[in-house]
């Protein structure tokens, strides 16, 4: 029995087994597998929502959920915003299958593996590595007021490495990744771990380029970051509503080239992927810009309510935690050109590649991200390597400085922050051309 005064009220259960090791210059520094169980209640009164988490609430149990429901609705009649939500398709995509359980490999083996990528990384000229690894199985189940309910499980799992290089007072690090929704190997994977050392290495005798505006191509990793925080944060409902969005107030204006197309999908099979939102709805492909122009925003079915342009199904949270509007699996879409042709068409300039991190600032419509390392670009080719190199600018003159897409599309998987909540997430673009670009260097720019 529903207690009076509550609109409307949601549970999600997240039971979890979270896998890490984590090694440092060899050393195994931590291992071992964690347990919890999480559930997090909203209730919706006559204004706003009242949320309450539990560890081990058996939401079976009506004497328990009548208790709970009493509780958030009391935290509800202190809001003094009135809430609305739009509705929304409910519904449970399929999950992949596991190409390989990562569940059926001990611990002790999994720090052996990752003990050996470790130790292929610490090439000569390498001071410190540390490699680690992370796997978390989720059994996630809801219900609402309505009636919609849905249960699955889903498995990710991934590793990273990093090798730091030293030589006459220069430092330099060189780092490969690897995250998977359908299960990592991680045999053979020794390669990676000598290609980040490596990388580290060669950077120590590399130049740093003179900075400036000037052409510059990113890598689909590059590429994909700036879709990814540039614009995905900023197409973000609750960033739009709160007014700290620079694509605010902008469905249907022209900002940028009409062969440009931003889009988040969380039905894809990445790592980004989720079979349904942290709200009970069907998740589906939403087109951030299309065409060049702003076509919707990514909502909950609170922002949709409040502001429209899109479709709800955008929700996402981690295990205690209340959901908050984010984005899955971003991505720019393929253009018409090889690499090669973007290259020659790019003629003087430079390549970035990979990504070390960075700021953006969605409000003001300006970020900063530094490459992890790239290439000067004479003659249409990719020449010289080099060093500490970063691309900054402004949100929306970049975007219409995008003058040609490859279509080589690649995606990246990681880890988003936001509101103080991490969701694992991919990104991706192909290769992508920019005119007059900003770039970081000795030179300064």
């Amino acid at each position: 029995m529903e207690p009076s005064g509550v609109r409307f009220f949601d549970i999600r259960r997240v039971r979890s087994a979270s896998t890490h090791v984590d090694i440092d210059n060899g050393v195994v520094d931590s291992a071992g597998i964690s347990f919890s169980d999480s559930s997090v209640i909203r209730v919706l009164g006559p204004l706003g929502w009242g949320v309450v988490s539990l560890d081990h609430f058996d939401p079976a149990s009506a004497k328990a959920r009548e208790a709970v429901l009493e509780r958030g609705l009391a935290l509800a009649q202190i809001t003094e915003r009135k809430v609305n939500l739009a509705p929304a398709l409910s519904g449970l995509l399929p999950v992949p299958t596991l190409r390989e359980d990562p569940r059926t490999v001990s611990l002790e083996e999994k720090t052996r593996l990752l003990s050996a990528i470790a130790a292929a990384a610490r090439v000569e000229g390498v001071v410190s590595t540390r490699a680690q690894y992370t796997e978390r199985a989720e059994q996630v189940s809801f219900l609402d007021s309505s009636g919609n309910e849905g249960e699955y499980r889903v498995v990710r799992s991934g590793f990273s490495v990093l090798a730091v290089a030293s030589r006459d007072g220069i430092v330099q690090m060189g780092r490969e990744s690897r995250h998977s929704l359908t299960g990592l190997n991680l045999r053979h994977q020794e390669a990676l771990g000598r290609e980040a050392g490596e990388r580290a290495v060669a950077l120590l005798a590399a130049p740093v380029p003179k900075g400036g505006r000037l052409r510059a191509v990113l890598d689909p990793e590059l590429a994909g970051v700036f879709a990814h925080e540039a614009v995905g944060h900023a197409s973000e409902g609750d960033l739009v509503l709160e007014g700290s969005s620079v694509l605010q107030g902008k469905v249907g204006e022209r900002i940028g080239a009409e062969t440009l197309t931003i889009v988040d999908d969380p039905t894809l099979p990445e790592f980004g992927f989720e079979p349904m939102d942290a709200e009970g709805v069907l998740p589906s492909r939403t087109e951030i810009i299309s065409r060049g122009r702003v076509a919707a925003y990514l909502h909950n079915r609170e922002t949709m309510a409040a502001l429209g342009h899109g479709v709800p199904g955008h929700a996402r949270a981690m295990e205690g935690d209340a959901p908050i509007v984010r984005m899955s699996n971003t991505f720019i879409e393929n253009g018409d050109a090889t690499r090669d042709e973007v290259l020659e068409e790019c003629g003087e300039g430079i390549l970035l590649i990979g990504s070390r991190g960075g700021q953006v600032d969605p409000g003001r419509g300006v970020f900063q991200f530094n490459a992890e390392y790239g290439y000067r670009i004479q003659g249409g080719s990719a020449t010289t390597l080099v060093r500490d190199v970063s691309l900054s600018g402004e949100i929306l003159a970049t975007l219409h400085d995008i003058i040609l897409l490859a279509k080589d599309r690649a995606m990246h998987q990681g880890y988003c922050g936001k509101g103080g909540q991490s969701v694992p997430v991919s990104d991706g673009a192909p290769h992508m051309l920019l005119d007059r670009a900003v770039v970081g260097g000795a030179g300064g720019g």
